[in-house]
């Protein structure tokens, strides 16, 4: 039995046996993983930063286009409230044309016919400028407006006026819903 216990120690001996890592050992590997893991935190920190850049680039591009969107809406919502501008400021002076015609007095019946004529015509196109959102701008007895009468004349103010009134109109001015076409031509008593 002796010698058994002899081989088995033997054999024991003869096994490798792990080598215990030494303290420098230990030390040197804890350094390579808390270098690893500063440098994935690393690579963590810029690939957030990368995200956040993004993120931030993203929501200002949708605020550009959303604030596109709106000035575009904007802009079309007043094109068309306006629309047509161009064409009843052509039509104005046709219009004061008629006005004069019409304030021309006639004595024979054909005259009076073509008078009745003209202000079919007249009223036709003040209605049709009516419907379009074009308005007379009203100046006789009214305070003088700057925006909205142009003053070509003044007089001393009389008895029954107030200074700063329009007095007289010459030309009638007209306004598109609230943008002045042509400001009304007036007398203004001071």
């Amino acid at each position: 039995m002796a010698e058994e216990k002899k081989k088995d120690q033997q054999a024991a001996d003869a096994q490798p046996k792990p080598e215990k890592d030494s303290k420098s050992d230990q030390a040197k590997h804890h350094e390579q993983c808390q270098h690893r893991c500063e440098k994935l935190q690393k690579e963590i920190d810029d690939l957030k930063a990368q995200l956040a850049d993004k993120d931030d680039k993203y929501l200002r591009a949708e605020a550009e286009i959303q604030n596109m969107t709106n000035r575009f809406k904007k802009e079309r919502a007043q094109m068309l409230k306006y629309d047509g501008q161009d064409l009843a400021k052509s039509v104005l002076p046709v219009l004061d044309n008629l006005k004069r015609a019409l304030d021309i007095e006639v004595n024979d019946e054909n005259g009076q016919q073509l008078k009745k004529g003209i202000q079919m015509v007249h009223d036709h196109l003040i209605k049709a400028l009516t419907d379009h959102g074009i308005t007379e701008i009203t100046a006789a007895g009214q305070p003088f407006d700057p925006t909205l009468h142009q003053a070509v004349q003044t007089v001393p103010v009389e008895d029954d006026q107030k200074p700063e009134t329009v007095v007289k109109v010459l030309q009638a001015g007209y306004q598109l819903k609230d943008r002045v076409l042509r400001p009304a031509m007036v007398v203004v008593a001071q």
